[in-house]
C-alpha cells in the first residue's frame, strides 16, 4: 500500500465540503442537451471510437485558442478520436461550433462536461474514457484526475503552460499539493520561460519541463468568419465601426461613455458591444435601453439602421465574425482588473487593438504585439476615446498597424510543430 496523499486528501475533503456551493454552480452552468451526471463522471454519451486522446480546455477562451492544436492532432493521428471536454457551458458551446463546422476530420471530435475532481468521479471518467494521452491545456491541473491517470497509466501533458502571477501567488499557498500534482505530469509545455520558472518552482520537474512558446499565436484566418464579416460591412456601409470585444461587468457603461463622446465628432459611429458571457447578454442590453441608445441585437436578427448606435453581439463563437466587421478593436476585461482577454483574436484579422493597462494574463503576447506597434494600452476611458479619434482620423495608421499585427504573430510561430514533438513523444506506438 503506497504513502498516503495527505494534501490530496484534504482538498477531496474540501471539494466535499463545498459540494452543495459546487453544485449550485454547476446548476447554473447546465447545458440542455448534456447530462447534468456527465460532472460525475457518468452518462457521457457516445463516446469516440478508440484509440482516444483526450484534451481538456477550461472555457470558450481556451478552446478557440487550442484549435489549432485539436485541428494538428486530427491530422496527424487519423486513427485517433478526439474527446474534448470543458467546464463551462460557454465552452460546451464552443465546441459544438467547432464539431459542427463542416470539416472531415472533425468528424472524430466529440465533446462532454469535464467531471468534478471528486475521486470517484476522476476514477469513473478515466475508466470509461481509457485514453492514451490526457492533454491538459493551459493551468488545468486536477489533483484528483492526474492522480488516476498516473495510476491507469496513461500519460498527462499539460500544454500552453502559463501561470499568471495572481494565479502563482495563490498556488504558492498550497505548494504541496501542486508538487503532487505536477508529479504527476509526465510532459510541461510552458509558453514562456517566465511561466516555466512559476512551475518549477511550485515542484514541476525540470527534465519534463520545456518552452514552446504560445499556441495562441498558430490560430489562422477563418475564411467562413471573415465571409460573414464582409457581409456585414457591406449592410452597414461606410460609417466608422469599433468592436468591444469580451467585456465584463464594470466596462460596459465606460465603452458606452467613450462611444458617446466619440459621437460628437463622429455622429453615424457604430459600436459593436460583445459582452464575455451570455448570461449577462440581457444585462447589457437592459443598460443599453435604460442609457437611451438605439440598440439592435445580433440573437434576434434585429436590422443595423443608420438609427442603430449600438450592436450588440450577444451570440457564442462570432466575435471573430464581429472584430472583423470593425476598423478597430477594443479587448475588454482590461479597463477594470481582470487580466485582460486575447488580444491576437483581431489582431489576425489585421485589426488595430486597443486595450487596458490590465493585461497580465496575456503579457507574453501582448509584449510582442506592443513591441511591434500593433497593440495600444489605453489607461482610462478617455484615453480611449483619443485613441479611437487618432485611428478614425488616419486610416493610412490603421492599415499599418493591422499589418504589424499580422507580421508579429507571423514571427512567433512554431509553438504547434514543437507541442506535437512533445506530444508524440508520450503516446504508445
Amino acid at each position: 500500500m503506497g504513502r498516503i496523499n495527505w494534501p490530496r486528501l484534504g482538498y477531496s475533503a474540501a471539494l466535499y465540503a463545498l459540494a452543495p456551493l459546487i453544485g449550485w454552480r454547476i446548476w447554473r452552468e447546465q447545458v440542455p442537451t448534456y447530462s447534468r451526471w456527465q460532472r460525475l463522471g457518468k452518462r457521457l454519451g457516445a463516446l469516440p471510437a478508440p484509440p482516444r486522446i483526450w484534451l481538456h480546455c477550461a472555457s470558450v477562451g481556451e478552446v478557440r485558442a487550442a484549435l489549432p492544436l485539436i485541428d494538428g492532432l486530427l491530422a496527424r493521428y487519423p486513427r485517433h478520436s478526439l474527446l474534448l471536454t470543458t467546464m463551462t457551458a460557454t465552452g460546451a458551446q464552443q465546441a459544438q461550433v467547432l464539431i459542427n463546422e463542416q470539416q472531415a476530420e472533425r468528424t472524430r471530435l466529440t465533446h462532454c462536461f469535464l467531471p468534478l475532481d471528486f475521486p470517484g468521479a476522476a476514477k469513473r471518467f478515466v475508466r470509461q474514457v481509457k485514453p492514451q494521452l490526457a492533454i491538459m491545456f493551459e493551468t488545468e491541473l486536477w489533483p484528483n484526475l492526474l492522480s488516476t491517470c498516473q495510476k491507469r497509466n496513461v500519460p498527462v501533458a499539460v500544454v500552453n503552460g502559463r501561470l499568471s502571477p495572481r494565479a502563482f501567488k495563490r498556488y504558492q499557498k498550497i505548494t504541496s499539493l501542486m508538487a503532487r500534482t505536477l508529479a504527476d505530469v509526465d510532459w510541461l509545455a510552458a509558453k514562456s520561460e517566465a511561466d516555466a520558472e512559476r512551475f518549477k518552482t511550485l515542484g514541476a520537474t525540470l527534465s519534463k519541463t520545456a518552452v514552446v512558446g504560445s499556441l495562441k499565436f498558430e490560430m489562422g484566418l477563418q475564411e467562413n468568419a471573415l465571409g460573414e464579416s464582409e457581409r456585414l460591412l457591406t449592410q452597414w456601409g461606410k460609417r466608422p465601426v469599433w468592436v468591444a470585444g469580451s467585456t465584463r461587468d464594470g466596462e460596459e457603461a465606460l465603452l458606452l461613455e467613450a462611444h458617446r463622446q466619440l459621437l460628437r465628432q463622429y455622429p453615424d459611429a457604430l459600436l459593436v458591444l460583445a459582452p464575455r458571457h451570455p448570461q449577462r447578454f440581457d444585462e447589457v442590453a437592459a443598460l443599453c435601453k435604460a442609457e437611451g441608445w438605439e440598440t439592435s441585437r445580433r440573437s434576434l436578427d434585429e436590422p443595423v439602421t443608420q438609427a442603430t448606435q449600438v450592436y450588440i453581439g450577444d451570440t457564442l463563437g462570432e466575435l471573430v465574425i464581429l472584430y472583423g466587421a470593425g476598423q478597430v478593436a477594443f479587448v475588454g476585461g482590461s479597463l477594470v482588473p481582470l487580466g485582460g482577454h486575447n488580444v491576437l483574436e483581431p489582431a489576425a484579422l489585421g485589426k488595430p487593438v486597443l486595450s487596458g493597462p490590465f493585461v497580465e494574463n496575456f503579457a507574453d503576447v501582448v509584449e510582442p504585439l506592443q513591441t511591434a506597434g500593433a497593440l495600444t494600452l489605453v489607461e482610462d476611458m478617455d484615453a480611449l476615446v483619443k485613441a479611437l479619434h487618432s485611428r478614425f482620423a488616419d486610416p493610412e495608421r490603421c492599415l499599418k498597424e493591422g499589418q504589424a499585427a499580422q507580421s508579429a504573430i507571423n514571427a512567433q510561430q512554431g509553438a504547434l510543430a514543437r507541442t506535437l514533438d512533445g506530444l508524440e513523444a508520450l503516446l504508445s506506438p
